[in-house]
């Protein structure tokens, strides 16, 4: 008896050990997140109202600049899949954590920078090229973040609980949107439109060192997973055996497909809700933009308590179902929501969003562990941040830029809706093709990884 009540002890002890780790590499994970995405979401809000009327040539078309800020929003999207080539690269030979820790740097210097940038009142059209720099370095350091982020937390997570874990990170996202949310919504609130526009934003950009710093220091606390180590010391004795984006196509392509698949939908409707939805607002309906951010910060609190939700049920009722049911919820929302925005009633619109956000949970906070469970430890980072990535440049990129084209073209949510219907069923159909990997053990996919080797190799 009492050897089993000590053994019993030892286990409790070092089940309360692990549970302390993975607290610490989720925090270190989250931490990243909330930064990249503070900072992210905030040149996404600014494009809207301050960029588009101090950045470029004055215009009579007041589409016409706004669309000009979000092509150069778009650059950040081209940036980021080569990011993640890149640090997908080096992330899958030297490790996440080192990778993830220069990312942070990277993408808190474009920001601070962005926020001193001149004026087009000042330096003409090196505004705008200016910023189209420092907005790639920002986009490249966002595609090596998500890719090691998502890849920390989930290669220490239990096999029966990997949805859940590794859908904080993703929670991480409204988290450092609804941050930047707040900050702009307490420099309207306590700087008149000229002073805004002359300085006030700028302190928005400024104050990500802050953050920058705390994120930075959290990540030095923590270590990549075992699993990631002994793939490492294998890959390193065997010839067979390689990483990389030409790795990852060469051996995975059906996978590299299925993540861009899943990827398309849920990127264009996110995008559609929380920054086209500031246009459709503020400049067709000519809704006062602190209105609009004050909405969009509930909105996100919202989203930050329904992704880890739904990461728990994508372990108990499987990846597979979660994510189909929001594609097909997805398909409805632009059907839904613009009419609800029509009606002026701040309730109502409130409610609009949250649906939008609430059907993109469904499909967001399972993607780590569906991509996880895709590719092999020795090539997991490049193969996650190829999928996830490049699908942005035609999804989350181009979202706002078609649909304020649209809006502008037709004066109607219709086309809109439809955009969004349309690509809800290409992601509809990657799911139905999706293989459920509930519960599987990384162990297994490398295992099948080496299996296949062996195979080509004609020693099996």
């Amino acid at each position: 008896m009492t050897q089993s009540s000590d053994g019993a002890a030892v286990n409790d002890a070092s089940r309360d050990n692990s549970r302390r780790g993975l607290g610490k590499v989720v925090t270190a994970s989250m931490a990243g997140t909330v930064v990249e995405w503070y900072e992210f979401f905030l040149y996404a809000t600014a494009s809207t109202i301050v960029f588009n009327l101090i950045m470029f040539p004055p215009s009579d078309d007041p589409y016409a600049a706004i669309i000009n800020a979000f092509l150069i929003y778009g650059v950040g999207f081209v940036a980021r899949p080569l990011g993640g080539i890149v640090f997908g690269h080096f992330g899958d030979k030297y490790g996440r954590k080192k990778l993830l820790q220069v990312a942070i740097i990277l993408v808190g210097v474009a920001t601070f920078l962005m926020g001193c940038l001149p004026t087009f009142d000042v330096i003409g059209y090196w505004a705008p090229a200016l910023l189209v720099l420092l907005r790639f370095a920002q986009g490249f350091a966002v595609g090596g973040e998500w890719g090691g982020g998502v890849l920390l937390v989930a290669e220490h997570s239990p096999n029966k609980e990997r949805g859940f874990w590794a859908s904080f990170p993703q929670a991480a996202v409204p988290v450092g949107n609804l941050l930047a949310t707040i900050v702009l919504l307490i420099l309207q609130w306590t700087l008149s439109d000229e002073q805004f526009l002359s300085w006030g934003w700028r302190i928005a950009f400024w104050l990500s060192v802050v953050i920058v710093a705390i994120g930075y220091y959290i990540r030095t606390r923590i270590e990549d997973a075992p699993i990631f180590q002994d793939v490492r010391e294998e890959v390193a004795q065997s010839k067979a055996q390689g990483y990389g984006v030409l790795e990852v196509l060469k051996r995975y392509p059906k996978g590299v497909l299925t993540a861009m698949g899943l990827r398309f939908a849920e990127n264009i409707l996110y995008y559609l809700v929380v920054t086209f939805s500031i246009t459709y607002l503020g400049v067709f309906l000519e809704y006062e933009v602190s209105r609009i951010l004050g909405l969009l910060a509930i909105a996100h609190v919202a989203h930050m308590i329904f992704v880890p939700i739904v990461g728990r049920f994508v372990d108990t009722v499987g990846r597979k179902p979660m994510y189909i049911a929001g594609a097909i919820l997805g398909a409805s929302w632009g059907f839904l929501a613009f009419p609800m925005f029509n009606t002026g009633n701040d309730a109502v619109i409130l409610l609009g969003i949250i649906i939008g956000l609430a059907f993109h949970a469904l499909m967001y906070a399972g993607q780590p562990a569906i991509m996880a469970e895709i590719f092999p430890t020795r090539m997991r980072y490049s193969g996650v941040s190829l999928g996830y990535q490049v699908t942005s440049i035609v999804a989350g990129s181009l979202a706002p830029v078609i649909a304020t084209a649209l809006l502008r073209e037709y004066e109607s949510h219709i086309p809109v809706a439809l955009y969004l219907l349309a690509a809800c069923i290409i992601t509809l159909i990657a799911a139905l093709a999706l293989r459920e990997t509930k519960g599987i053990s990384l162990h297994d996919v490398d295992d099948e990884d080496r299996r296949r080797l062996l195979e080509e190799k004609g020693t099996v």
